[in-house]
C-alpha cells in the first residue's frame, strides 16, 4: 500500500497537465496579422520609383492661312475716262503701281502706291490728287481719279506694246523739261509737256523708240515702271 503513493502522485500530475493543455487550447487568443498594401506611389527600399505616366497633351494645329485674293496681273493698263475728257494709265509691278492722268492740255497728275492682294489700290500724288481702282476680271481696272478738284471715273484695259505709259525728264536750253505720254491702243497719244513747270500739249513720241524733238533737241521718253 505504501508503494502506491508515488504512482498516484505521478498520475495526479499527468492529469493536471492534461487539464492545463486543454484550457490553453480553448481560451488562447489567435493573433491575426494585418496586411498593409503598399501605396502605389511608395517605392520599396532599394528600388527606383517608376516615373508617373505622361498625360497626353492636345496638339494645337496652326490655323490654315486664308486664301489670298487675286492680285492685279503685272503690266500697263490704259484707256480714257468715262466722260472721254482725259486719259488714264496705270503700270503695275511687284505689288506697286504708278498712274498718270492727263487731259492732253494742262491738267495732269502722277500718282503712286501699293496694290493689295485683292487687286484694289489707292494711289496718291501731289496737291491732294488720288486714284482708287479695283481689278475687274484679269484684264481691266475700274476706279476713279481725283485731279484738280475734278473726279474722273474710268475703266481701262491691259495694254500691249507700243501702247503704254512714257515719261521724259531733261534739260533743254536751260529749261527743265518734264513730259508724260499715254499711248492708247488705237495709237492716239495724250500727253502734257512742262517747261520749267508750265504745261502745254506734248509733242508726239515714237512709241517704238521713245524718240521726240523739243525745241530742236532730240530727247527720249522711256516706259514707266514702279
Amino acid at each position: 500500500m505504501k508503494r502506491s503513493g508515488p504512482l498516484l502522485t505521478l498520475l495526479a500530475g499527468l492529469l493536471v497537465g492534461l487539464v492545463m493543455l486543454s484550457l490553453n487550447a480553448t481560451t488562447g487568443e489567435e493573433t491575426t496579422a494585418s496586411t498593409v498594401q503598399p501605396s502605389p506611389s511608395a517605392a520599396s527600399p532599394g528600388t527606383k520609383a517608376s516615373p508617373p505616366a505622361a498625360t497626353p497633351t492636345a496638339t494645337t494645329q496652326p490655323p490654315s492661312p486664308s486664301p489670298s485674293g487675286t492680285a492685279v496681273p503685272e503690266g500697263v493698263y490704259t484707256g480714257r475716262t468715262d466722260d472721254d475728257s482725259s486719259a488714264v494709265a496705270i503700270t503695275v509691278r511687284d505689288d506697286k503701281a504708278i498712274a498718270y492722268v492727263c487731259d492732253g492740255h494742262n491738267v495732269e497728275a502722277w500718282l503712286q502706291g501699293d496694290v493689295r492682294a485683292d487687286g484694289s489700290m489707292k494711289l496718291t500724288g501731289k496737291g491732294g490728287t488720288s486714284l482708287t481702282g479695283t481689278l475687274k476680271g484679269t484684264k481691266q481696272i475700274s476706279g476713279k481719279a481725283t485731279v484738280s478738284s475734278g473726279s474722273y471715273p474710268f475703266t481701262i484695259a491691259k495694254a500691249k506694246k507700243p501702247s503704254g505709259l512714257y515719261r521724259a525728264n531733261s534739260q533743254v536750253a536751260g529749261a527743265r523739261i518734264e513730259g508724260g505720254w499715254i499711248v492708247l491702243p488705237d495709237g492716239l497719244q495724250v500727253g502734257v509737256l512742262k517747261r520749267n513747270g508750265k504745261p502745254s500739249p506734248a509733242p508726239e513720241i515714237n512709241p517704238e523708240t521713245g524718240a521726240l524733238t523739243v525745241d530742236g533737241h532730240h530727247l527720249t521718253a522711256r516706259p514707266v515702271t514702279p
